[in-house]
């Protein structure tokens, strides 16, 4: 499965973002392979509508989980559309490194 972590940078050791659209970067992680690859969110800086477009990045990008701090309610409606899970971490300042760790102990 794929899931995307919201991060600040484009590194594993990144810190994770706590911003659904406003994001500077999605990291897909590969659960299958462990892969990871890093997609700079172009709609960070929007003035409207950040969050539906990151959310058509997610589903372009084919992740089934996104874990992120928070999402609008145009985002959260696009997501649950294509039946992608949505996860809200609260942590205080987890890596995306961390959040990946997380994920492999499942």
């Amino acid at each position: 499965m794929k899931t995307i972590i919201t991060a600040t940078g484009d590194q594993i050791k990144a810190p994770f973002d706590k911003r659904f659209g406003r994001a500077a970067w999605f990291c897909l992680f590969d659960e299958t392979t462990g892969s990871t690859a890093f997609y700079e969110n172009e709609f960070a800086g929007a003035s409207g509508g950040a969050g539906v477009k990151a959310a058509e990045k997610i589903v372009e990008l084919d992740a089934k989980k996104v874990i992120s701090g928070d999402f609008g309610p145009k985002a959260k409606d696009l997501l649950q559309k294509f039946n992608i899970q949505m996860v809200i971490i609260n942590d205080d300042n987890p890596t995306v490194e961390d959040l990946i760790n997380r994920l492999k102990r499942q």
